[in-house]
C-alpha cells in the first residue's frame, strides 16, 4: 500500500493542477496541463513504493540497530564510551542522545556480567550497545554479541589472517563458527525468536576492526577488503605508539598521514571508518574530515574533567582546562 502521506501530496498536486487547466481558454494548453498532472501523481506513487521497497529490505534486527541504520543513512554516527559499570550509568549516558555507546572491555572496569547488563540497558532506550572486547579471541567474541550486543569492537589485530579469523567468529556457519544458543541476543533487539536471529544476525551485527598496529597499518588495504569487516577504527594513541609517533602535544606529520591512509583504505572498499575522539570539538573536526563512526567522550575522563572545571569555576581558581592527552589533560 502506498503511504497516505505521499498518495494526499499527490492528490493535491493533481488538484492544483486541474483547477488550472479547467481555466485555460484553449485546449492545448488544457491537455499540456492534465498530462502534467497525470506525471505528477504517478511520481509521487513510484517514489512511495522505491521507499517502502528500501524499508522492507531490512530486516527486523536491522530496524531495531541503531549504528546499522546511522551507517546505511550515511554521514557521521556520534557516539560515547563506557568505562565504569552500571546500568543506571549506562542508562543515563544513553539518554545524551547518542546513537550507540562503546561498552569497554579492554581498558574499562567492567567485567563480564557488568557487560551484559550494560548492554540490555543500552538496548532498552534505543541506542545501540557496542562491545569492544579485551582480545581477538573467540569466546570474547562469543560473549558480547550473545549478550545482545549490536557489535563489536576488536582490538590489537595485526595481520590479514587476524582480521579473517575475527570475521569468522562473529559469524554463524557457513559464514563462520559462531556457536549458537543465547537467549539474550533477541531480546536487545525486538525479541525475535531464536531462529529468526540466527538467520539474521549475519547481515545485521557491525564488525568492527581497530587499526591501531604497525602491521594492521602496513596491511590495511587487504583488511579492508575482507567480506564481514564493516568498519574500521582507529585508536591514535596506541596507533602514534606502535608506528613510533606518540600522540604528546599533538599529532605528528607520520601519525596524521596513517589516520588518513585508513579512512581511505575502508572508504575504497566501500566501509565505514571511526575514529576515537575524547572530546566535541575534535569529533566535530573528525566529522568535518569524513570520518563515520566518531566517538565523542569518555566516561572516566568526562566525570572527573566536568567536576575539575565546575570546582575551578566554584572557587574562582584558574584550571580545570580541558588538554590534549588521553586523560584530557
Amino acid at each position: 500500500m502506498w503511504g497516505s502521506c505521499a498518495l494526499e501530496k499527490a492528490q493535491g498536486g493533481v488538484i492544483s493542477h486541474l483547477s488550472e487547466a479547467v481555466t485555460m481558454p484553449h485546449p492545448l494548453l488544457r491537455n499540456i496541463i492534465i498530462r502534467e498532472s497525470r506525471a505528477l501523481f504517478f511520481k509521487h506513487c513510484f517514489a512511495e513504493i522505491a521507499s517502502a521497497t528500501t524499508i522492507r529490505t531490512m530486516n527486523s534486527l536491522q530496524e531495531a540497530s541503531r549504528i546499522y541504520k546511522a551507517f546505511k543513512r550515511g554521514g557521521p554516527t556520534f557516539g560515547a564510551w563506557q568505562m565504569l559499570p552500571g546500568s543506571n550509568h549506562a542508562r543515563a549516558i544513553a539518554r545524551s542522545g547518542v546513537d550507540w555507546i562503546c561498552v569497554d572491555t579492554e581498558h574499562g572496569n567492567i567485567d563480564d556480567g557488568q557487560m551484559h547488563e550494560a548492554v540490555a540497558a543500552i538496548a532498552a532506550t534505543g541506542v545501540s550497545p557496542i562491545v569492544r572486547i579485551a582480545a581477538n579471541e573467540a569466546w570474547m567474541v562469543k560473549r558480547a554479541l550473545d549478550a545482545g550486543a549490536h557489535g563489536i569492537v576488536v582490538p590489537l589485530i595485526y595481520t590479514v589472517d587476524d582480521a579473517k579469523r575475527l570475521v569468522e567468529s562473529a559469524k554463524f556457519p557457513p559464514q563462520g563458527k559462531r556457536g549458537f544458543g543465547s537467549p539474550f541476543s533477541p531480546q536487545t533487539f525486538t525479541n525475535e525468536p531464536l531462529t529468526h536471529y540466527l538467520l539474521n544476525a549475519n547481515a545485521s551485527l557491525q564488525t568492527i576492526l581497530q587499526i591501531e598496529t604497525a602491521s594492521a597499518l602496513e596491511h590495511v588495504e587487504e583488511i579492508a577488503a575482507i567480506n564481514g569487516v564493516d568498519c574500521l577504527l582507529i585508536g591514535p594513541f596506541d596507533l602514534g605508539n606502535n608506528i613510533g609517533h606518540p600522540i604528546l602535544e599533538g599529532m605528528d606529520k607520520e601519525l596524521v598521514d596513517a589516520i588518513d591512509r585508513i579512512k581511505e583504505a575502508a572508504h575504497a572498499k566501500g566501509k565505514k571508518v571511526g575514529i576515537y575522539c575524547t572530546g566535541g570539538e575534535q569529533a566535530r573536526e573528525m566529522a568535518e574530515k569524513g570520518f563515520d563512526m566518531i566517538s565523542i567522550a569518555a566516561d572516566m575522563i568526562a566525570i572527573p574533567q566536568y567536576f575539575s572545571e565546575t570546582l575551578a569555576t566554584a572557587s574562582g581558581k584558574r584550571g580545570g582546562e580541558k588538554g590534549g592527552g588521553y586523560d584530557g589533560r
